[in-house]
Formats: C-alpha cells, structure tokens, sequence
C-alpha cells in the first residue's frame, strides 16, 4: 500500500505503509512531521490530516466534528489504510517545528541575564578558561639527511614552542589527517589548535594553513529541550557569541512528553529513530547553518557544551532511557566520560570535546544544574527559589548552605496539550490576554500583524483562566457561574469560554475554552505549587523565606506573574521577587562551554544537591489535591 502525503508549502512523499500501520506511524517512519503531542495515543485531537483520495479504516473521533469527518479530516493516530491513500497534511501539523518559539538572548530581560552571567564568570576567575589555544607553528622541512616523519616534526616544533616535553604532546587522528597536505600548503608554517590537559599534556586537534582561511577557534553552546532546542556559537579566544539558531525538537512527533519518547525507543528501532532525530534532523542542519552565517567551516569547532534533561541527554547520545520511567527510576548515568564530537555523530571537528551537563535524578537533570548555574543563587545566603517551566516542571530551593530540587508530573498543559483549543508557542497561538470593562478579550497574538487566532499557548492559557476568575465568571472549582455571549453549552452540558469567534479565526471555527480545559490547567498549576509547598514543608519553612524567584525556560517569557499567582501556581509574593532569567540552560551550557572551571562548577553543584522524589513523599498528594483550585482551598496563603 502506498501513502501519498501532500505536504502544504511542500512536495508530496510516496511512502509504503506497512500491514496495520496507521497513518501516523507511518509518517513517523518516513520523517513526515505531523503534530501529536499525546504520542499517537488518541487523547490530544491535534494530529488532523485530510483524506483526499483512497479509504481508510478508523472511527470517528470527537475531536473531529461531523462537518469536518464529511469534509475528510481524520485523525492519523486513529485511521490505517486500507489501500492506495494520498493524504494532505496541513501546515498546522508542521508549525510545531518549522514555526515554534523559542528563548534565546535577543530580548532585553534575556541581555540583562546573559550580562549578569558573564559578570559573574568574570568575577570567579572563570571567563575565558576554555583550554584551546591557536598558535602558529613553523616546522623544519625535510631532507634526504632528515627524513623525519612530519608527526615528529610537528611534535619537536610545538614542544620548542610551548617549552614541554615531546612525550606530552599528542596528536589526534584528525589533525594527522590533515597535517601532510597542510604542512606543505602552507610552506612548513601552520596554525595549530591546541588543548591543554588538566595532567598538563597538549593534545593538537587540528592543523591549517593560511591558503585554508577560517582560523578561528569555536564552540558550541546548545540546550536540548523536550520541545525546543538551542544553539550559541561562541568565539572561545574571546568569549563572546557570534551567532545563535533555534527551532523545533524533531522528536516531538514521536510525542510532547519524555514518557511517549522512553517508550518510543523501547519499539524496535525506536531508539534509532529518536537519536536521528535529534542528531540528523535538528542539530546538524543548524549547525550546519550556524556555521555558514558565521563563515565558518565547521570543523573550526572544537569543543562543545550540551545541557538538557535526562531523558534528552539520554537520547542525544543514543542510551537506552527506558528504566528511567520503571520504579525505581534509574538512568544510565547521571555525568558522562569524556567524549568527542565524531563518535556522537555531530558535524563538527571530530576531535572536539563534547561535555554535558550531569543530571541530579531521572526526572532533574542538566538543563536544571546548568541553570542553577547560571542563577548563581548557589553562592548567596538567602534561600530562592528556581522554577524551570516548559514540557516538564523542575524547581530547586535553596541557598548556599543547601539545595533540593524535584521534578512535578504538570503534564503537557503547559505547551497546550490535553488542552482541547491549546497549542504550542507558534504562530497564530494567544500568549497575552486581559479582558476589558466591557466583558471582551484583548488578545495578544503570536505572529505578524494581522494574523489570526489559531489557539491558546501556555502564558495565554494562564491569561485566560487568570482573567475569567478574576471577573467571576468561573469559581474556585473552574466552572462557569455567569452567563452571556461568549459562555456556550457543549453537547454533553458543560460550558465554555469562546476566546475568538470564528468568522476571525484562523481556524474556521469557534477558539472556546472549555470547563474540561480549565479543569487540566488546574492540574497543572496545581502541581506546581504543591511541589514548591512540599519542598519548603521539608525544611519546616513558609514561602515568606524566599528572597528571589528564578523564572526560565520557554513559557517563562511569556508569563504574567500577577495571574500566576491569582490562579495558585506561584506563591503570594512581592512582584519584585520575582526575575525572568530566560534559557537559562543554554546560560548554563555557555559558562561550561568558555570555562573548564563553570564545567568543574557545574559537576559540584549536581553533587551536592539532593534530589526528591515526589510521587514518594506522603505529604505530596494531600498538598497537589489541596492545591487543584483557583488558587487553593486555604485562601490564607494568598490574602
């Protein structure tokens, strides 16, 4: 059987499906990007594609509306062809990852973190410690009277050079591949590219001469997010960055969550599939595309910082995570050994030292050590408090005395998944919304001038709920208790918000926020704050401690501080408390990448912190059920 996906804004793909595939594994396979964030289970109603020609054999979905079924929409998790199928995938499908958000240092709030970042590296002694140095070499030429081999003659020059011992020098297999051809283009003088080890030995990791050109010295700082991922090329003679790339997690068609994912790479080949993903698909092209609007060959980049959580970290290096998720809860590691960039398969110099941020537990890892790191509240005396929103929500608590850190179940709610009109950070998603003395939404809406409302990101979520509660049209419970235009029945009695009508949506259709809806962001919000409850109930401490609040990751930018805590998700605290430090995991991922002692850093940060299991700490539930209101059932906390 053949399936003919016709791509909007592309081509079309002849694929063989396989007996019992549906539609989405099949996509899957053959690298079409298809949005499901439930990971094909059925729930999320967000993978629509349209049958155009052929048949196939599923049920009809409540996600998909009479009209739309007589029209030929279908969900793809849920339909598997039954012959020859051509199938048209909207660019809706696709915005996930060609057209995704993400954090990066362009805004002034991310500046003034990434200046504060670089203050303090200046001021531990750290900045520009990165051990790569570019020192150009003049070799003795060859004779018949000395016929040494040019490895020696290379080695006998950087030890006059530097003033050490030949026997501490050694060549990588790179920069011998490169040297006969360099050493004679260029005449016997080269530029050589050197690491010095911590026990003292050179390692020479590349050989160019002048007729070459591209003599530069770069590193790679990249944040390997659960659904976004990011990339600072860095001048390590200096320090400073020369360019920055970001886009959509590849893998997230294999799923929004790391659960979907650990339990993808359990499937045969799965693993595979899901390395490729990241590596082939999403790294390498924009690194590839760094490179080019730096010009540089990306073989001048010889060291590389990595920060992501554990599963990611898992998968970027091809690991098996699957008992990451199985009580009681074991990754393959937390730290690695040392590695280099040509066995991970990056497309770099394959001698470049490629080092990752050590995670903390299954469900903490590094992108939360590398953005304690960049907080740099693990120096001070007053206790803050460290949230990381995103696909997962991670929060650490404490000062220079302690650390606990923990990861909460929120779920997807926060990227708009299990949200019936929720979508991702993406063009045409509500991020800001406040509505006005005449009971209407003012909407804030991703993308150019002009462009139509297509759903609800997390920050617009949170608008949105924080809004409706605030004007008394919903009560502590999530339920409507007023009524007027915009309130609308649904077909099993419920009610709903309609955020945007649909003659001025994007859609076609009525943008409605539904008590169901309400009811999962509750949740979510939930877990949040009875994560940070439990960890300062641990302590015997009150949320009155806390002298500052780190707010990073993706939704963090878009964040209206004063709904999250209307809503329970944030502590009742002076607004000023609170500081949107932006990526800070790519923060993190930079200060290892330009300091070996950041690096150094990191590791003792990760060590001394302890982790807390959650689901196993019997306080926990009682807290997250407490919490499962707008804002809590002890209406004293935010008095």
């Amino acid at each position: 059987m053949t399936l003919n996906f016709k791509i909007e804004d592309g081509g079309v793909l002849k694929v063989e499906s396989r007996t019992g595939e549906s539609v989405l594994d099949t996509a899957k396979r053959a690298g079409v990007a298809i949005d499901a964030p439930c990971g094909g289970n059925g729930t999320c109603g967000k993978c629509r594609v349209r049958l155009l020609s052929g048949t196939l054999d599923g049920e009809k979905s409540k996600y998909i509306t009479n009209e739309d079924w007589n029209e030929g929409w279908r969900l793809a998790c849920a339909h598997k062809p039954t012959g020859d199928v051509e199938i048209f995938v909207p660019a809706a499908a696709q915005a996930f990852q060609s057209r995704i958000r993400v954090t990066d240092f362009s805004g002034e709030r991310e500046k003034t973190a990434f200046a504060a970042l670089c203050a303090t590296l200046n001021e531990l002694g750290f900045f520009g410690d990165s051990s790569l140095e570019l020192c150009e070499i003049t070799l003795t030429p060859p004779s018949l009277d000395d016929a040494q081999a040019d490895a020696g003659r290379l080695i006998a020059a950087i030890s006059a050079a530097e003033n050490v011992e030949e026997t501490s020098i050694r060549l990588g297999l790179s920069a011998l591949r490169r040297l006969p051809q360099a050493v004679r283009t260029g005449n016997f003088t080269v530029k050589a590219v050197l690491r010095r080890e911590e026990d003292g030995a050179i390692t020479v990791l590349d050989v160019r001469c002048d007729a070459e050109g591209g003599h530069a010295l770069a590193g790679l700082a990249i944040d390997i997010g659960t659904t976004t991922v990011s990339l600072l090329l860095v001048d390590l003679t200096t320090g400073r960055p020369i360019a920055a790339a970001s886009g959509g997690n590849a893998q997230i068609r294999f799923g929004a969550d790391v659960i979907n994912r650990i339990i993808e790479s359990t499937k045969p080949g799965g693993l595979e599939r899901l390395r490729c993903a990241i590596i082939d698909e999403c790294l390498s092209p924009l690194i590839r595309r760094l490179c080019a609007s730096a010009g540089l060959d990306t073989g001048c980049v010889y060291r590389v910082a990595v920060a992501g959580n554990t599963t990611m970290t898992h998968l970027f290096l091809g690991t098996p995570p699957e008992f990451l998720r199985l009580e009681p809860y074991v990754p393959a590691f937390f730290d690695t050994p040392r590695l280099n960039a040509g066995e991970i398969g990056l497309p770099v110099n394959p001698q470049a030292d490629t080092i990752i941020a050590p995670a903390i537990g299954s469900y903490v890892g590094g992108d939360i050590t590398a953005g304690v790191l960049a907080a740099d509240f693990y120096r001070k005396e007053n206790f803050s408090l460290f949230v990381d929103l995103g696909t997962n929500g991670e929060l650490v608590f404490g000062n220079m005395e302690f650390l606990f850190s923990c990861a909460c179940s929120a779920g997807p709610a926060f990227e708009g998944g299990e949200i019936s009109c929720g979508m991702r950070a993406t063009t045409g998603a509500v991020e800001k919304c406040a509505i006005n003395t005449a009971g209407e939404p003012e909407l804030t809406i991703i993308g150019e001038s002009g462009t139509k409302a297509a759903g609800l990101c997390g920050s617009g979520l949170i608008d949105i709920i924080g809004e409706l509660f605030r004007c008394g049209l919903i009560n502590a419970k999530g339920k409507f208790i007023s009524e007027g235009k915009r309130i609308v029945k649904d077909e099993y009695g419920g009610s709903g918000y309609v955020v945007v009508f649909a003659a001025e949506s994007a859609t076609g259709g009525d943008i409605v926020l539904s008590e169901a809806d309400i009811d999962n962001f509750i949740r979510a919000k939930g877990a949040i704050f009875s994560a940070i409850r439990t960890m300062l109930a641990i302590v015997d401490m009150s949320s009155d401690v806390i002298e500052t609040v780190y707010v990073a990751g993706g939704i963090g930018s878009g964040i209206d501080i004063d709904h999250a805590i209307l809503i329970g998700m944030f502590p009742k605290l002076p607004r000023e408390k609170y500081v949107y430090i932006g990526n800070s995991s790519l923060s993190g991922a930079y200060a290892m990448l330009t300091s070996r002692g950041a690096a150094r850093k990191t590791n003792e940060i990760a060590r001394s912190m302890t982790y807390i299991e959650l689901s196993s700490h019997p306080a926990y539930m009682d807290e997250f059920v407490a919490a499962c209101f707008l804002p809590h059932t002890d209406a004293g906390l935010f008095a």
